[in-house]
């Protein structure tokens, strides 16, 4: 396509030669037939050296280098994943269903379903138009999957799930295990699993990456809204709420009955205790451990700053020293205030 094309298709302005790109690439590693970004300024240096053909940078940008061609967008970031889903566009289902397909006789799967290599489907499910069910993908009874959907290889829907319009699943997920509920019998020194009665519901337009987890509801459903993202490695217990276009990083991992609002940012390995309510449009700052509810939104964070470790020792020593360190303030402030 020639910049004037991406231009006339997404909006934007643009500057030099209205040369073809057939592609995208990162400033680094572009070629002339390559569109690329800035959206960081500590990679303006890049600008210098790339090779790209077209460059996507801020509308208001000032200074840049004159041997470049560029597109003038509000946001960069964006423009740039608009350009490349022109580039790479979603893959549709094909009408396809491979032999070793275990499809139950009451199951309502439509023919243009794209049905991969050792996939099981149980009884009395639903799957909407143009669904990819990849290879050793499972689904069990009684889900119900809209149109659109593309569940990746071995990852399992368990019974009962149900999931919205172009919902993706990525590889080795699991959604609708039992989640972690357990009672203790002090007479049999032993744990008595609790029935874990609910299901899983997702929105439609919703992410889960790979190796994630979502565990059914105890007794209501565990909920993710619409447009959430959910990265690789998350693990979300049983009966929480997760809301509309909330984002979620890898290795994060929230227990059971928290409730996460709209449009709220978490960034990876945040760890949240159970039963809290997290206020829309939060933003938690990766490995924060967060032990109470949020009420105002804000950015969040409670990581300890990096440091050597012969300087994290040193720290380590006064904090332990902390409780003494405040009682002797305590009491030479009373000292003082006797003195006065």
């Amino acid at each position: 396509m020639k910049i004037s094309e991406i231009v006339e298709q997404l909006g934007g302005q643009w500057q030099g030669e209205d040369v073809a790109v057939d592609g995208v690439q990162t400033l680094a590693a572009a070629q002339t037939c390559h569109v690329a970004f800035l959206a960081n300024l500590k990679y303006r240096h890049q600008l210098k050296d790339t090779q790209a053909g077209v460059i996507i940078v801020k509308d208001d940008s000032q200074g840049l280098p004159e041997n470049h061609n560029y597109i003038l967008a509000e946001d960069p970031y964006l423009y740039f994943a608009q350009v490349s889903r022109i580039f790479h566009p979603r893959v549709t289902a094909k009408p396809t269903r491979h032999a070793t397909a275990v499809i139950d006789d009451t199951a309502s799967v439509p023919n243009s379903c794209e049905i991969g290599a050792h996939v099981v489907i149980g009884k009395n499910v639903r799957i909407g138009e143009r669904c990819r069910l990849l290879s050793g993908c499972v689904i069990e009874d009684g889900c119900i999957l809209g149109d659109d959907c593309t569940i990746h290889a071995n990852a399992v829907l368990y019974h009962d799930v149900r999931l919205g319009d172009r919902v993706t699943i990525h590889a080795c997920s699991a959604i609708g295990a039992d989640g972690f509920g357990n009672a203790w019998n002090h007479q049999k020194r032993e744990w008595y699993s609790i029935p874990q009665s609910g299901s899983v519901v997702i929105g439609s337009d919703t992410e889960i990456g790979a190796n994630s987890n979502i565990d059914r509801g105890a007794l209501d459903n565990t909920i993710i809204g619409e447009g959430v993202r959910i990265d690789n490695q998350v693990q979300i217990g049983h009966n929480c709420v997760i809301g509309n276009h909330t984002a979620i990083a890898a290795c994060t991992g929230i227990s059971g009955s928290t409730h996460i609002g709209n449009y709220c940012i978490i960034g990876g390995a945040v760890m949240f205790a159970g039963h809290l309510t997290i206020a829309d449009g939060t933003m938690i700052g990766g490995g924060t451990a967060v032990f109470s509810s949020i009420t105002e939104p804000a950015h969040y964070a409670s990581v300890f700053p990096l440091q050597t470790r012969k300087e994290w020792g040193r720290t380590a020593v006064h904090i332990r020293h902390l409780n003494d360190l405040n009682q002797r303030v305590k009491d030479l402030e009373k000292m003082l205030s006797m003195r006065s």
